[in-house]
């Protein structure tokens, strides 16, 4: 049987992982402006937040080294990743380059 990730990853629309920590400072200054790109983007994309320190076999499997790490899949295909803060226009985009 397939993971939840696997399922929400293989989806049609663009996903964004966002891989985070609690304690990172750089994570909580790029909270706001996911928000502030999904709510610009409404249904063309997905956000997802997943906390390395409670899901570390998934941070291992995709070789998250460092906090924040974004990775942008559709259809299962990792199109893009990152580590460190974007503003916002540079993240938008990279997500419109990837539609």
């Amino acid at each position: 049987m397939k993971s939840s990730f696997s399922n929400i990853i293989e989806s049609k629309t663009p996903v964004l992982v966002d891989f985070y920590a609690d304690w990172c400072g750089p994570c909580k200054m790029l909270a706001p402006i996911l928000k502030e790109v999904k709510d610009e983007l409404g249904d063309k994309i997905k956000i997802v937040k997943i906390d390395v320190d409670k899901n570390q076999p998934l941070a291992s499997k995709y070789q998250v080294r460092g906090v924040p790490t974004m990775i942008l899949f559709k259809d299962g295909k990792q199109l893009w990743r990152q580590s460190g803060v974007l503003q916002k226009n540079d993240l938008l985009g990279i997500i419109h380059s990837h539609q």
